[in-house]
């Protein structure tokens, strides 16, 4: 079963996260034979140094990319999805890590009867080790509900997610977005009747710090919030009480102070491990 696997890394991501990030995806059950790396901008020589040392490992299986400048995420992936050989992708985050038998659960989704564009999981949030797991968000498993669930959440974890390429690439793909591109892209394959599916286990588990609440705030995030929720109530996807109760909350979320916002999150927004 053939898939590409779509990375981009830029100047400030950890090198032991990298590594570990790009350890995760060679140690799959089913190896890829395209892993595409986007290097955004110029990297520091650690990071570069992590880059050639994959490289000896994945040999001709590795493909990197280097900018001159960095683009941001949103144009990054654009491009990363137009280089990817095959026809299935799966992203992965630079600083996340992929349980072995993530890319075989999902390319069985893909590769099934069902029809499914873009498949998904739960993820588990960690702080310092994947030892160590915090929470854990999880989305849920049929279309109908992943239907419901988008006009107010994000339904898809994006660190989990395996796509394929002719489906996302015929609503346009990737938007160069500064915040939610993922959610840009599901809202565009939803209204255009592509199908998605959410496995029902933790297949990745994802880095946070201090950054990550902090990144949902102020009024350009909120602005782009409300584009996109303006975008789905004209698709359809939302009716106007709808949109008038998500932007509402999402006003309140993003203005709060970063405590309240990550209060918020990992209180109401995830299940805590215990």
């Amino acid at each position: 079963m053939h898939y590409s696997v779509l990375m981009s890394v830029y100047k400030k991501e950890e090198p032991d996260f990298l590594r570990r990030s790009m350890q995760s995806i060679y140690d799959q059950t089913v190896p890829t034979d395209d892993f595409v790396l986007i290097c955004d901008g110029e990297l520091t020589e650690a990071l570069d140094g992590v880059v050639e040392e994959m490289q000896k490992k994945f040999g001709k299986r590795l493909n990197v990319i280097r900018r001159d400048k960095n683009h941001g995420l949103g144009a990054t992936l654009a491009l990363g999805v137009e280089k990817c050989k095959n026809d299935i992708v799966a992203r992965m985050d630079s600083d996340d890590v992929s349980r072995k038998d993530r890319c075989e659960k999902e390319l069985n989704i893909l590769n099934g009867s069902g029809g499914i564009s873009v498949v998904g999981s739960f993820v588990a949030e960690f702080e310092e080790s994947p030892e160590k797991l915090k929470s854990i968000r999880k989305v849920p498993e049929k279309h109908g509900d992943i239907l419901k669930f988008a006009r107010f959440r994000s339904p898809i974890n994006h660190p989990s997610v395996m796509f394929k390429k002719q489906d996302v690439l015929a609503v346009g793909g990737y938007q160069a977005v500064r915040y939610c591109q993922d959610y840009y892209l599901w809202e565009k394959m939803l209204a255009n009747g592509y199908k998605f599916y959410n496995v029902q286990d933790t297949l990745v588990y994802m880095h946070e710090n201090s950054s990550t609440f902090k990144r949902r705030s102020g009024r350009q995030y909120f602005i782009i919030q409300k584009r996109l929720f303006k975008q789905m109530k004209a698709d359809g996807l939302i009716a106007f009480p709808q949109y008038c109760a998500v932007v509402t909350a999402r006003f309140f979320s993003t203005f709060s102070p970063n405590w309240l916002r990550k209060v918020i999150f990992t209180r109401f927004m995830r299940e805590k491990i215990h």
